[in-house]
C-alpha cells in the first residue's frame, strides 16, 4: 500500500525584479508604486466629486501631493535607515536610487500633506474635504505598493513553517535577477512570514471600512483621514513587530514601531476632536455636482 506524499505549501517570492525594456531597466517595485498612485488618484476624484469638487481640482492637488510625497518618504528611508547608505564600505549615491526600492510612509504622508495643502489653497479646495477624500485611495495604494517589496524579496518576518510562508530569495538588486548557485538554480535564504502581504490585506480592509463608516455617518471634517491614522497605525505596529529586517531601534523597539504607536495615540485624540464637526464639502455652482451630491446623500439616507 502506497503512503500519500504530503505537498508541502509555500508562497513563492519572483525570482526577477525588474526587466529591460530598450535602454531603460523597468522596475517591479517602481511599477506597483505607481499602480498605487493611479488608483488612489482615481478613487480621491470620484470621492472627492461627492463632496462637490472635480477632477481637475484633483489632478490640481495630486501634482503638488505626489511629488512631495515621493521626497519625502525617501528622506525618511535614508534618515532612518541610514546605515544602508553612509560609513564604511557604503555606496551614498545609494540614497538617491529610489527605483531600487525604500520608501519611509511616514516622511511620505508628512510631506505629501504639506504638498496637498498647497495645491487644495491653490485650487480652492477645503483642506479638509481633500484629505477626506483621499484616506481610502492612500490606503489602497499602501497597499498595492507593498507588493514591489514583493518582488524585490524584502521586509519579511520572522522565520516560519506555516503553510502560506513566503520563499525569499538573495537577490541582486543592480541586475534586478536572484542570486544563482552552480547549477543554475536560484539562492534560496529561507522562508519567512509575508508581513508585506499582511500589511496589503491589512490596507485594502481598512479602506474598505473607511469607505463604509463614512457613507453610513458622514465623518465631521477631517475625522476620514484621522480615521485613516488610526486603523493604518494599529495595523503597521503590529507589522513591525514581526519584521526581521535590520533597522534602528530606541529601547529596544524599532523606529518605526514608535512612531506607529504614538500616531495612533495622536490619531485617536484627533477622531475625538472632529467627531462633532460638520462633514467636509466643496462649495460648488455647478448643478450637475449638486445633483451627484444630493444623489449621495439619498443612498446614504436609505
Amino acid at each position: 500500500m502506497n503512503t500519500p506524499v504530503m505537498t508541502e505549501l509555500i508562497f513563492p517570492s519572483p525570482t526577477v525584479s525588474a526587466f529591460q525594456f530598450g535602454p531603460l531597466t523597468i522596475r517591479f517595485y517602481a511599477l506597483a508604486i505607481i499602480a498605487g498612485i493611479v488608483v488612489g488618484v482615481w478613487l480621491t476624484a470620484r470621492r472627492l466629486r461627492f463632496r462637490g469638487g472635480t477632477m481637475s481640482q484633483t489632478l490640481d492637488i495630486v501634482t503638488w501631493a505626489v511629488p512631495f510625497g515621493i521626497v519625502g518618504g525617501r528622506l525618511y528611508h535614508v534618515i532612518t535607515d541610514n546605515q544602508l547608505y553612509f560609513g564604511p564600505g557604503k555606496d551614498p549615491w545609494g540614497a538617491v536610487r529610489i527605483w531600487e526600492g525604500g520608501l519611509g510612509i511616514w516622511g511620505a504622508v508628512a510631506l505629501g500633506l504639506a504638498g496637498a495643502w498647497i495645491g487644495a489653497r491653490r485650487a480652492g479646495v477645503p483642506f479638509t474635504a481633500f484629505v477626506d477624500a483621499a484616506a481610502p485611495g492612500l490606503l489602497i495604494a499602501q497597499g498595492l505598493g507593498r507588493w514591489g517589496n514583493w518582488f524585490n524579496n524584502e521586509l519579511y518576518g520572522e522565520p516560519t513553517d506555516l503553510p502560506w510562508k513566503l520563499q525569499i530569495h538573495a537577490m541582486n538588486q543592480a541586475t534586478g535577477q536572484a542570486v544563482m548557485t552552480p547549477d543554475g538554480t536560484p539562492v534560496i535564504l529561507g522562508y519567512f512570514q509575508p508581513t508585506f502581504l499582511y500589511e496589503s490585506l491589512w490596507c485594502l480592509g481598512a479602506a474598505s471600512l473607511l469607505m463604509f463608516l463614512d457613507r453610513r455617518y458622514r465623518l465631521g471634517a477631517g475625522s476620514v483621514f484621522a480615521l485613516y491614522v488610526v486603523l493604518y497605525t494599529a495595523g503597521r505596529f503590529a507589522f513591525e513587530l514581526m519584521r526581521s529586517d535590520l533597522a534602528n531601534t530606541i529601547l529596544g523597539l524599532r523606529v518605526n514601531t514608535w512612531v506607529s504607536g504614538l500616531l495612533f495615540v495622536a490619531g485617536l485624540a484627533l477622531v475625538q476632536a472632529f467627531r462633532s464637526r460638520p462633514r467636509s464639502e466643496v462649495e460648488t455652482s455647478s448643478p450637475d455636482l449638486r445633483q451627484d451630491r444630493a444623489a449621495a446623500t439619498e443612498r446614504t439616507n436609505t
